[in-house]
């Protein structure tokens, strides 16, 4: 089904808010759990989230020296999630190291082993931010590929792209290579602050694997209604 593509992002504060939208989306059958929520709640929210059957996408980007990142995917890798995130410009080293304790901690943990994609560039970086902030004297797409390229030839399953990025990343990387796009925005909501965005279904049919989509839903005044509307959207486009 088209909606099992779209991953909702449970970007809230707290435990309590947290289990209130997932009681009230039902049909959502995939969740991603941030840095916000994840320091609030804990793993209690991804106990939660299992209880009732969810897939779950543990988006903590982590970015650190190899040793640092291979002990925390190694811990995070026990908590059996479906997918989990780490920054591409850690490093060639990190991006193995990580790879590997993400197997060692899943058969620690008897449980089959998450996912492991990797951050091209945030969907709020602009190709004029990259140049002048970041002093990255490469084209934002041809960056986000190269990142991309090093987590393939690293081991990692897949990557997070901006949907802008993600027909170039598939053409690529192959359509074994998991394609994440968060910043996706419907033409009815607002795009925040995402620079590189695209409708889902504009992001589906460049070559995504899954979308993330957040407030588009879960700041609507009615997230059933938005939800349904954007499931909708896409089964008429496919």
């Amino acid at each position: 089904m088209t909606n099992d593509k779209i991953i909702v992002a449970l970007d809230v504060g707290d435990e309590e808010s947290a289990i209130a939208l997932i009681d009230r989306l039902e049909s959502v059958t995939f969740w991603k759990v941030g840095l916000e929520l994840f320091t609030s709640a804990g793993p209690r929210i991804l106990e939660v989230l299992k209880s009732r059957q969810k897939r779950i996408f543990l988006d903590l980007k982590f970015h650190d020296i190899p040793n640092t990142v291979a002990g925390a995917c190694r811990s995070a890798a026990r908590y059996g999630v479906d997918l989990m995130t780490i920054h591409a410009t850690s490093g060639k080293d990190a991006l193995k190291a990580a790879k590997e304790a993400v197997e060692e901690g899943a058969i620690q943990a008897g449980v089959k082993p998450s996912k492991l994609i990797a951050i091209t560039v945030l969907t709020s970086i602009s190709s004029r931010q990259l140049a002048l902030d970041l002093k990255v004297p490469v084209e934002l797409p041809e960056y986000a590929l190269d990142m991309a390229l090093m987590a393939q030839e690293a081991g990692l399953d897949g990557a997070v792209c901006s949907p802008q990025e993600v027909t170039q990343l598939r053409q690529v990387c192959g359509g074994d290579f998991v394609l994440v796009c968060p910043g996706v925005r419907p033409t009815w909501a607002a795009m925040g602050d995402q620079k590189r965005s695209l409708t889902p279904a504009e992001a589906l049919q460049a070559g995504a694997d899954y979308l993330v989509i957040g407030r588009p839903i879960t700041a609507a005044d009615e997230p059933e209604l938005a939800w349904k509307r954007i499931s909708q959207e896409l089964t008429t486009a496919t």
